[in-house]
């Protein structure tokens, strides 16, 4: 049974914050067609869970009232709500929702400075590139975190050496990360001596990342380098590797690949079978042919279905 409005009025404006509190999360559920009108004072409440439900409860309003008070809760003096209005202003969908956050994007707090790119990352607002850009140099990682991946989702040519400058040199591994994930928009043979030194990078994280990049731009000349980070220690950068290898069809990269095939690691023995399989020659068979008493149900489906494309290859 929907709850009574009237009764809601008398507990949203109840001295017991905690009365409050639970009023604003029935609110959404009542009957009430104009409940963003009784949310938005709730922003306003002397008390931080008051103020952070009614955060939460805005999720999925997108008119320029709601979005404005929900861009000025980004300020509000508790970090709990701020990251609750960032998490809810990162949904949102249509471009239109951006100029109450576009100032917020060069304001004096870096946590509001990171929590609005954040939010403006996905509506892909031309306005958000000189921010951003800028921001690249904040000296805060988390904005700068967040600047990139704004420019990654603005994918504009002119930011790709920007981007390939913070992919080789940025201090913080998961700024470096983003950005050279954020290359993966770019054919510029240029980023290509950023991303050979991501593959070495001292995070295996960013290593993963390179591969993976490498891999989506289909860049041969890594060739080298990627049968090399198929000896990662960290068996998530081998996977990254072997995938990027597999879609570039790299002949070079086939030993590595065979002896990939009994690797401790199931994920690595699938990827690898899907790689030779892509490579498609001869010498894989053997290899492949052990794989199908692999314990593993997946590889031996994807050892035969390699041993397929093969055949088929050299029918």
């Amino acid at each position: 049974m929907n709850i009574g409005i009237p009764t809601l009025q008398e507990r949203l404006n109840s001295p017991d914050a905690e009365v409050r509190r639970l009023a604003v999360i029935d609110l959404p559920y009542s009957d009430e067609d104009d409940i963003e009108l009784l949310l938005l004072p709730c922003l306003q409440d002397a008390d931080a869970n008051v103020r952070l439900e009614a955060v939460r409860a805005l999720e999925g309003f997108e008119d320029q009232t709601t979005v404005t008070a929900l861009a000025q809760m980004l300020l509000d003096k508790s970090p709990v709500v701020q990251e609750a209005a960032g998490l809810v202003l990162a949904e949102l969908k249509e471009s239109e929702s951006a100029p109450p956050l576009i100032p917020l994007l060069t304001h004096a707090d870096p946590t509001v400075r990171a929590l609005a790119l954040q939010a403006v990352r996905a509506l892909r607002v031309p306005e958000a590139y000189a921010p951003a850009l800028g921001q690249l140099k904040d000296p805060s990682p988390a904005v700068r975190r967040e600047a990139v991946g704004v420019l990654g989702y603005l994918k504009r040519p002119e930011a790709v050496g920007e981007l390939a400058e913070v992919a080789a040199h940025d201090p913080d591994g998961e700024v470096r990360r983003i950005a050279v994930g954020a290359l993966g928009y770019t054919n510029e043979v240029s980023v290509l001596p950023s991303l050979m030194r991501a593959l070495n990078d001292s995070v295996w994280m960013v290593r993963e990342e390179a591969a993976a990049t490498i891999g989506k731009l289909g860049m041969a000349q890594a060739t080298d380098e990627l049968v090399k980070a198929m000896q990662d220690d960290y068996w998530q950068v081998r996977v990254k590797a072997a995938r990027a290898l597999g879609v570039m069809k790299a002949l070079p990269a086939l030993p590595a690949l065979v002896e990939a095939m009994t690797d401790t690691v199931s994920n690595l023995r699938k990827e690898a079978a899907i790689a030779l399989g892509e490579i498609g020659d001869k010498r894989a068979i053997p290899a492949l042919e052990k794989a199908l008493e692999d314990n593993d149900p997946d590889v031996r489906k994807l050892s035969r279905l390699a041993l397929t494309n093969i055949t088929l290859k050299h029918s």
